[in-house]
């Protein structure tokens, strides 16, 4: 199950998201927000963040202006690997080599039709499960 959350300035590209995501058969809860109104990306950042580190959700994406600020948020939670991606090719190798968990991208950045890919693409790529990339992702937990 995927975890999803944004703020106002993610909100539209969640919408489209979430869409795809029905689209595509896959399961999926809604974090918040519910609205364009403005509101505090950290919160949102955190609660998906949470969700994914606990174990309960397999993966995430988060949403915000940039997709900054939120996924600076996220990766204060312990576990969480938060990738921004703004192409396919960042997120199919944060996959391969850094195993994140959430992927974060930017409403106001990356138009629908390419989020939508980045969000297939980071779905879709398994973790390499590679020596090199076990132990880098080891010195990054710390």
């Amino acid at each position: 199950m995927i975890a999803i959350g944004c703020d106002h300035g993610g909100y539209e590209l969640k919408q489209a998201v979430m869409a795809h995501l029905d689209k595509r058969g896959l399961e999926y809860k809604d974090f918040g927000c519910y609205s364009e109104e403005s509101c505090d990306y950290p919160e949102y950042g955190r609660a998906v963040g949470q969700a994914v580190a606990s174990g309960e959700f397999e993966k995430g994406i988060i949403i915000c202006g940039t997709g900054i600020g939120i996924s600076l948020a996220a990766n204060k939670v312990p576990g969480v690997r938060a990738a921004l991606c703004t192409d396919c090719f960042t997120a199919e190798a944060t996959r391969l080599h850094n195993d994140a968990n959430i992927l974060a991208m930017g409403g106001r950045v990356v138009g629908q039709g390419l989020a939508l890919k980045i969000v297939d693409t980071f779905l879709d790529t398994p973790f390499s499960n590679e020596e090199r990339h076990i132990r880098r992702i080891a010195k990054i937990e710390g």
